[in-house]
């Protein structure tokens, strides 16, 4: 499918997230950060730990909310929270660091209790005859954004301006950046209201498929968040003593060689979903037995390559599949229920990092 193809409204929805791609670099660098002023390995998990279980609950209850409030005003609440969260980090420089970490967190998990708003308006705005084909867009442009980007602020702040001061005031400089997002929001996507929700209603049944769909999001969190980004900087950067700029080479090279996989998805028909995302969990293994077996840069940039690569081109065909079993009236519940589900098994996860984590501290 060609650029000109898709319509205006889920075109100016992909720029949007090519626009924000690149400051994502802050999940990132607050890890890094905590590191670098002194928290401990086992300090920075009980953080995200503490915080992520408040959200649980509350994820539900707001995609139920947004069954029937306009999914635009939920995106700007998204970006408006992130503003303040990155600025919070700022802050945490030179007054009462503790504090304004943990405020910061609590922001974080507030606006990503909104993020199942993301699934919405891409059922809303991609056609249900053309998914795969929309989705490979949406995720070409937004990772050749992040790519770039990160390689750029990662050698800012890796290199560049690589003291804790640096990233106190590129925190701050990222969180006010979401005044111009905001705008863009507010002026170019439509409010996707309740009554743009109506025409794709259909009953909605927890059958053998969605549960099978549930089961393929524990596999995946499990897969994913025994070695999330907290343990992969801590790995890089203090026990293999790489710097803030290597990680985010690792990040970025392995994002740029996914694009391929964004136009081979393209290709693929749609009968084949299933062996896509088998190939995904596949490469996933892999992923898992390089990191275990080779500890140094480029064993780790070639697991994350082919980590990078399977979610790439199999997330088209995951989120066709999972958009076909939910109704657009109730996208928002059913989807934020899925997430809820997804933060439960990654609190799971995280107590079974803090376990082993405390096990090596000891030994």
């Amino acid at each position: 499918m060609k650029w000109r193809d898709i319509s205006l409204d889920a075109r100016k929805y992909i720029l949007y997230h090519t626009i924000i791609s690149p400051l994502l670099i802050t999940w990132y660098m607050l890890p890094a950060y905590m590191l670098l002023t002194g928290y401990s390995i086992l300090e920075v998990g009980l953080f995200f730990t503490v915080i992520n279980i408040l959200s649980v609950p509350l994820t539900y209850l707001i995609g139920k909310l947004f069954d029937r409030i306009a999914i635009r005003h939920g995106l700007v609440l998204i970006d408006a929270l992130d503003g303040v969260e990155n600025i919070f980090y700022g802050l945490s420089y030179s007054f009462l660091s503790p504090l304004m970490i943990s405020l910061g967190l609590l922001v974080s998990r507030i606006s990503r209790i909104f993020y199942p708003l993301y699934q919405v308006a891409e059922k809303l705005l991609y056609p249900k005859d053309k998914f795969e084909e929309v989705y490979s867009w949406h995720m070409r442009l937004p990772l050749l954004s992040q790519a770039l980007g990160f390689i750029i602020l990662g050698y800012i702040f890796g290199v560049l301006y690589s003291k804790p001061i640096h990233y106190s005031l590129g925190f701050i400089v990222i969180g006010s950046s979401s005044i111009f997002t905001i705008t863009y929001l507010v002026k170019c996507l439509p409010r996707l209201d309740v009554r743009e929700r109506i025409s794709d209603a259909f009953s909605f049944k927890f059958d053998k498929e969605f549960k099978a769909i549930l089961a393929l999001e524990a596999l995946d969190i499990l897969a994913l968040y025994l070695a999330p980004s907290i343990v992969l900087i801590n790995y890089m950067m203090i026990v293999l003593k790489m710097s803030f700029f290597q990680v985010m080479l690792v990040v970025a090279l392995s994002t740029l060689a996914s694009l391929p996989a964004t136009i081979l998805s393209e290709h693929i028909d749609p009968r084949h979903r299933f062996e896509a995302i088998s190939l995904y969990f596949v490469l996933m293994m892999l992923w898992a037995l390089i990191m275990f077996l080779i500890p140094n840069f480029y064993a780790i940039l070639l697991a994350n390559i082919l980590a990078e690569f399977g979610n790439t081109l199999s997330l088209p065909f995951y989120r066709s599949w999972l958009f076909s079993k939910v109704p657009s009236n109730k996208a928002s519940s059913i989807l934020a229920g899925v997430s809820s589900f997804e933060r439960l098994f990654t609190y799971l996860d995280t107590m079974v990092i803090l376990e082993t984590v405390k096990t090596i501290i000891v030994l």
